[in-house]
């Protein structure tokens, strides 16, 4: 388990240079998603139009292969790959848990990180078994943020900090990966990431908060009654506000992350309801900041359907899961790797000898 923080001045490129940041505190993420890089799209163009000729229909893979025209845009390759999947878990506390908002005490978010640590996870099987490395990077476990429903939940430099800890994440592992996953662990996070979603992307609390971990009745009304004070509380705010103030610093965190990812170019697969709200902001702050990334699944809890629709994002599986972790992404690394192969290694029909 791993974390950092203090105040970043930039951090390594590809490349080896090193690109410096001037930001006021509370601005680093902001400061990230400037001069965003566009992805290849003279590779992206050579897969598509391969694909459009493989010994299959016209079109018979149509998803698959705009996934494989994705993969190679963001690799810039011709040859798109998925060798070296790489998933990061950013875990943290919440205050607002000690409003009852989950049907978990605070203490599991710990149990579930030494289980991470042990292999015995959920992430930690399911990353074994598509052959992807695991990061976990404690953000602030233990140390919860402030309650939401009271205050902001992270002052502008403690959000400096964990999105700079997401961002290092990256970084650091630009050697692991080919393809990132994202996920988090954190008791009383859906409750969060439903008042970003809210704050970001607009409605009312009842629009976004659902079961999570399992409330129902009148602990689910009393969590959407905790979310719609914590917006009453902070009005209008813009995105990148809204997750500083309403969110935690795994979401803080993991918004770094992908930013980070978009400057280097490295494909995102998100996972559920969580990590897309956590991301939210970045799209809402400058338009076509989550082009790198893909929505690995659509879960249960109904704030994320709603939270994916608004993004524009088409989830590549609909499974009804309500974990996180990273599991539902990581789900769909197989599937990813398997739409490059089916146009980088399926012979064209020219190519098989059956003209153009």
């Amino acid at each position: 388990m791993s974390a950092s923080g203090g105040e970043r001045q930039g951090g390594e490129r590809q490349g080896g240079e090193r690109q410096s940041f001037t930001h006021r505190p509370g601005e680093f993420l902001a400061a990230l998603l400037q001069d965003q890089p566009s992805l290849d799209a003279t590779a992206s163009t050579a897969v598509e139009a391969r694909a459009a000729n493989v010994l299959r229909p016209q079109g018979a893979f149509a998803r698959l292969d705009s996934v494989a025209g994705w993969l190679a845009g963001w690799q810039a390759t011709t040859k798109p790959q998925v060798k070296r999947p790489h998933v990061i878990v950013f875990g943290a506390d919440h205050g607002v848990a000690t409003d009852g908002v989950s049907a978990y005490p605070q203490e599991v978010t710990a149990a579930i990180a030494a289980a991470i640590e042990a292999g015995v996870a959920t992430v930690s099987v399911l990353a074994r078994h598509v052959g992807a490395t695991l990061d976990l990077v404690d953000v602030g476990i233990g140390r919860p943020t402030a309650n939401i429903r009271l205050s902001d939940a992270m002052s502008p430099e403690e959000f400096d900090e964990a999105v700079a800890a997401g961002a290092d994440s990256v970084a650091s592992a630009l050697t692991k990966a080919d393809l990132l996953i994202v996920g988090e662990i954190g008791i009383a996070n859906t409750t969060s990431a439903a008042a970003v979603a809210a704050a970001a992307l607009g409605g009312a609390a009842d629009d976004w908060v659902g079961p999570g971990t399992g409330v129902a009745g009148s602990a689910l009304t009393h969590k959407r009654d905790v979310v719609a004070e914590a917006l009453e509380r902070v009005g209008a705010v813009t995105p990148l506000q809204a997750l500083r103030r309403l969110g935690g610093r795994e979401l803080a965190a993991l918004a770094g992350a992908v930013a980070e990812a978009r400057r280097r170019r490295l494909p995102v697969v998100l996972d559920g309801f969580i990590a897309t709200a956590a991301v939210a902001p970045l799209a809402m702050a400058v338009s076509g900041s989550l082009d790198h990334c893909m929505a690995g699944h659509c879960s249960a809890e109904p704030g994320h359907q709603r939270v994916l629709q608004a993004l524009g994002l088409d989830p590549l599986m609909r499974l009804d899961l309500r974990l996180g972790e990273g599991s539902g992404a990581l789900l769909a690394v197989p599937m990813i790797a398997m739409a490059a192969a089916c146009v980088t290694e399926v012979a064209t029909f020219a190519e098989w000898g059956l003209g153009q």
